[in-house]
């Protein structure tokens, strides 16, 4: 017996009933051998992990643009304190923490640059549409590795496809991770907000914080041992009503005070701006795209239009403002002796 399957074998006797098992994955769209060592979650998780898209994911807006502080999140270290408090949760309920943690840490590979600045601009300007959830399937599908992808199982696709708030991943896994998403930005962004001077300690209103605590580890206690509680022993992911009324409304509060406001948006149009002209630049000129992206419009026969929509969305902040530059900001006139 190989060390994969005695992992798989420990997963049939500790985890629960409704736990997805690595031993009943149904599998990858290509065929492939297993791993001695590795079940088939773990080795989804390291090939995330291992891979451009996600180390991109340190230099992309959370929701401060390119902030000058130490201390402000990217969407890198958004996705690990998804990952956490996912694991956290999943560990509780005895669910398979590596399907858990496979989907969190790539469920956000495919989000733009200046974070959801970017995404809207992207929408907007390309007749195809974008939405980073759909984008972050298809980085790991088709775009890392230079058009082969990440060959990932059928589950952790469907968790990282499906954690919007409009969706619902087939796994308990995928739920979790669902969920954890929301309890972490809305965490941290309050957290980032008070170190900006947007909001004070005492902003939330008085009818969330009776619920769910006052500070911002009261709450996120509060979130993930109610949905810990109230799904033991169940088939689905669910918070108590009162609990979930609580995080709808400081959702929809944050929304108000935080994602929309003017010091806190104050560069988002710029930003916009930046992702319009070099889409308009690169669809005008498909041939001065990276040898990588021409070659899924050469051999792969893709839409010109998406495949511009992919370059510009694997784009860190730094980055994309570098090639506005490049392109647009002439250089400083230097007079040759």
């Amino acid at each position: 017996m190989t060390i994969r399957e005695e992992l798989e074998k420990r997963e049939e006797e500790f985890l629960s009933e409704y736990a997805c098992l690595s031993g009943k994955s149904k599998g990858r769209l290509k065929d492939e051998e297993e791993d001695d060592l590795r079940p088939v979650f773990q080795r989804d998780r390291d090939r995330i992990i291992h891979s451009k898209a996600f180390r991109r994911l340190k230099d992309k807006t959370q929701v401060f643009l390119t902030p000058r502080g130490d201390h402000y999140r990217t969407r890198l270290t958004h996705t690990l304190e998804v990952a956490q408090i996912a694991r956290t949760i999943s560990r509780s309920l005895c669910l398979n923490e590596d399907l858990t943690e496979a989907i969190a840490l790539g469920h956000d590979l495919g989000h733009t640059p200046f974070g959801h600045a970017g995404e809207r601009a992207l929408n907007k300007i390309c007749p195809l549409g974008f939405r980073h959830s759909k984008q972050s399937v298809r980085v790991v599908q088709i775009l890392e590795k230079n058009g082969r992808g990440l060959n990932l199982s059928v589950e952790v696709l469907d968790g990282i496809e499906k954690h919007g708030m409009s969706s619902k991943p087939s796994t308990l896994e995928g739920q979790v991770v669902r969920l954890s998403d929301k309890i972490a930005y809305m965490h941290h962004d309050m957290d980032d907000a008070l170190r900006a001077g947007i909001l004070t300690s005492d902003s939330v209103p008085e009818e969330i914080a009776a619920v769910v605590g006052n500070t911002l580890g009261e709450r996120l206690d509060s979130f993930i041992k109610d949905i810990i509680l109230n799904s033991r022993g169940k088939n689905e992911i669910i918070m108590s009503p009162p609990c979930l009324e609580a995080l709808l409304s400081l959702r929809k509060w944050m929304f108000d005070t935080i994602y929309t406001n003017t010091t806190a948006k104050s560069q988002e149009g710029k930003a916009e701006g930046i992702v319009c002209t070099l889409y308009s630049h690169f669809t005008e000129n498909p041939e001065e795209l990276p040898e990588e992206y021409r070659i899924l419009i050469e051999e792969m026969n893709e839409d010109p239009r998406r495949i511009v929509s992919d370059y510009i969305s694997s784009m860190t902040d730094r980055y994309a403002i570098g090639i506005y530059e490049e392109l647009y900001i002439p250089d400083p006139w230097q007079k040759i002796r």
